[in-house]
């Protein structure tokens, strides 16, 4: 069967096909494809809306948004679930790192009886709720292998793979939305001596809880939010944790004077410049936690706030790890030099045996691996070109979402402005004369 044919057959068998085909304001696109399209997928599906990639909290914002307006979407998933970065990659001691008001989605607030701090069941039933409220139903098991602008048809080809290698399918649409985000992929770093070292090693993606190190010597490599939480969880255990600190890290108290710092910073910021406010920052801490640096852990040259914008390093919210660091029962350590058979050696020379290592070594964006587009999104670190808060849009409706380095909030705003601008544009074409 020829690739209209095949879109013709989705059309009268797809009760969702004919969803979008009832909603969709103008047939030309539909004319140029039966003009031009060659579809090389075994399955070739024309899709009226946006096709959004990915189905987390950034995908179920832009599909939400557009739902509101009027404008059908398709939500394609690699993954069987909504937010499988939470619900199959995290541990499960996992909370909000801001409080809860600084990370609902558009539309719809978390639960009043939710704490300040939702637990990460809470969040993903929040996610479940919020997909379900907007009828928001994802294409599960899709995995993107490529998405590229045919500049013939003016539209975007999505080709998509299915579990275990079967059913390739392409997607035809008018409007593309990356919302893969900047934590696709584990982040595995290259050590030297990795292959030698006979004990566990894992990514914290992997990690769910230490009681199965309990009694174990565990370092853990990286010394972010994660990293923090994930040794205050091993002592929890009872296993003894070590932690590298290779680079300068800000650690702030979660709270400060009754306000939560990340709430404190954003008022502050609305009166008095970014520098001002990092002094105070930093003042506050160092009288609520003391000098850092005395136990290895050396704050950067630039302020949390200040580093954050130019970098986006995000500072650690101290959740009590700092307070185990005091008490010896978490040790730091300088960056590695070299894994052994037995443990690692330090820049500072000593040898130390581990029995496991676990790499809090973070994420990173996929999206060059399977967008064929070089202008908008950068190869090297797949985030866009132009910095927050312009990052948003980019060429022959293409968009992206999750990209900003702000969480959840600034993922937020991305996704309003997305929905107004695939709005406007829906409205113009339902004006055209067929």
């Amino acid at each position: 069967m020829g690739s209209w044919g095949e879109i013709e057959g989705k059309r009268v068998h797809d009760p969702s096909f004919h969803l979008f085909r009832h909603h969709h304001p103008s047939d030309r696109y539909c004319k140029d494809m039966k003009a031009a399209a060659v579809c090389k997928a075994e399955r070739c599906v024309w899709v009226p809306g946006p096709v959004i990639v990915g189905a987390g909290p950034s995908g179920l914002a832009v599909a939400a948004c557009l739902k509101e307006k009027g404008v059908p979407s398709v939500v394609l998933e690699r993954s069987h679930c909504i937010a499988s970065l939470w619900q199959l990659k995290t541990y499960d001691r996992l909370h909000l790192h801001l409080p809860k008001q600084y990370c609902e989605l558009p539309l719809m607030a978390f639960p009043s009886y939710f704490p300040t701090y939702p637990t990460k069941e809470q969040f993903v039933a929040y996610l479940e709720a919020y997909a379900s409220r907007f009828d928001i139903r994802p294409v599960f098991d899709r995995m993107v292998v490529s998405a590229e602008y045919d500049e013939r048809i003016r539209l975007w080809r999505v080709r998509t793979r299915g579990a275990e290698e079967e059913g390739v399918e392409e997607y035809v649409t008018r409007w593309l939305v990356a919302a893969t985000g900047e934590n696709a992929e584990a982040v595995v770093p290259d050590i030297d001596g990795m292959e030698d070292f006979n004990g566990t090693i894992m990514h914290t993606s992997l990690y769910k809880r230490g009681d199965m190190f309990e009694g174990k010597k565990v370092l853990v490599v990286g010394c972010g939010n994660s990293g923090m939480e994930v040794c205050l969880d091993l002592c929890n255990h009872n296993a003894l944790p070590y932690i590298v600190a290779r680079d300068s890290v800000h650690i702030l108290p979660r709270e400060m004077l009754g306000w939560s710092t990340f709430g404190l910073s954003m008022w502050l910021l609305k009166w008095l410049p970014m520098r001002t406010v990092d002094s105070f920052l930093l003042l506050a801490s160092r009288l609520m936690l003391g000098d850092t640096a005395r136990f290895g852990l050396r704050r950067p040259r630039l302020g949390p706030l200040e580093l954050k914008s130019l970098s986006g390093k995000t500072p650690v919210l101290d959740v009590g790890t700092l307070a185990k660091i005091k008490s010896g029962d978490v040790k730091v350590r300088p960056a590695i030099k070299r894994l052994t058979g037995r443990g690692a050696e330090f820049v500072d020379g000593r040898l130390e045996d581990f029995d496991a290592i676990v790499l809090a070594t973070g994420y990173k964006s996929n999206v060059p691996s399977w967008l064929k587009e070089r202008e908008f999104f950068s190869e090297k670190d797949g985030l866009p070109r132009k910095p927050f808060p312009n990052g948003w849009k980019g060429k022959q409706g293409l968009y992206a979402v999750g990209f900003t380095r702000r969480g959840l909030m600034g993922a937020s705003m991305d996704a309003r402005r997305i929905a107004h601008d695939i709005e406007q544009c829906w409205k113009a074409e339902a004006k055209q004369p067929p």
